[in-house]
């Protein structure tokens, strides 16, 4: 969370796709599930390597490491939120269609297109890797509100 310095490096490489790293993407996993995120890079579990992993509703776990943004197209305004600055949603610009180049848990190299909301994920996930939060993508302070917390009622 913030202001953990990690969230504000640049991530470095994977040099080697190993046993350490096979643990630290079933660990992200496990810990993205547990607080129903849709991604999560490295830098947010404190570990400045270039691995994310995504999963949107209802499909498979894709796990990108020292991706790259290798097409982008199209802007739209959505509203996004983030584990590492809980409590608050902003509204920024996002592309509509991503094309991404990585490396899977295994060490394949492959292409991930993604429009809307994986499109944000990938873009969300990839600007972590370089140090950069939603917030920073905000046209203005104005675009940024606190979400209102649970009152006793509402949590039943």
């Amino acid at each position: 969370m913030i202001p953990d310095p990690v969230l504000r490096q640049k991530a470095k490489r994977v040099t080697s796709i190993d046993g350490s790293i096979q643990h630290l993407v079933d660990d992200m996993i496990e810990t993205m599930r547990a607080v129903s995120g849709v991604g999560l890079a490295a830098t947010q579990v404190g570990v400045p390597l270039r691995v994310a992993v995504i999963e949107l509703p209802g499909e498979d776990v894709i796990t990108i490491i020292n991706p790259a943004i290798i097409e982008r197209h199209g802007e739209r305004i959505i509203t996004e939120a983030c584990l590492s600055v809980p409590g608050y949603q902003g509204e920024l610009k996002r592309s509509v269609f991503v094309k991404v180049k990585a490396k899977d848990r295994y060490g394949r190299v492959f292409r991930v297109k993604g429009e809307e909301l994986l499109a944000q994920a990938l873009e969300h996930e990839i600007d972590h890797l370089d140090g950069v939060l939603y917030i920073d993508r905000l046209e203005s302070p104005e675009k940024l509100w606190r979400l209102m917390p649970e009152t006793s009622e509402e949590k039943g």
